[in-house]
């Protein structure tokens, strides 16, 4: 029997910290952007977790959001699949968590402005 060594508590911080990481390393990636979300009701808008990632956590899985934008000539349905996996394989590897969802919302297109704009 093995005595217990205590416990090990891993903030929700270092799982958006390991999926907006793995994520801004992923080819096709140009940036993370903040979702806003209209709040029913109200004309006011707030983030939903910094950085470009949302996480919803129960038990002991974690659901992702990652909100995207992709860099031109970037295969969107490709990158949203790829994010997923590496995304996925990162929070198993690293945190042990499992992960229920990766969801990718691909928010924008970095195409550079014209010149004369």
């Amino acid at each position: 029997m093995e005595a217990s060594l205590g416990t090990v508590t891993v903030h929700s911080s270092v799982l958006a910290t390991v999926a907006r990481l793995t994520a801004l390393a992923t080819p096709g990636v140009a940036r993370m952007r903040d979702e806003r979300r209209l709040v029913v009701g109200r004309a006011l808008s707030r983030p939903i977790c910094g950085s470009g990632v949302g996480l919803s956590i129960s038990d002991d899985t974690v659901t992702v959001d990652l909100y995207v934008v992709a860099e031109p000539e970037t295969g969107l349905l490709r990158l949203g699949e790829t994010l997923q996996g590496e995304v996925g394989r990162a929070i198993e590897g690293m945190i042990g968590m499992k992960v229920l969802a990766v969801n990718v919302h691909i928010q924008d297109v970095d195409f550079p402005l014209p010149a004369d704009v």
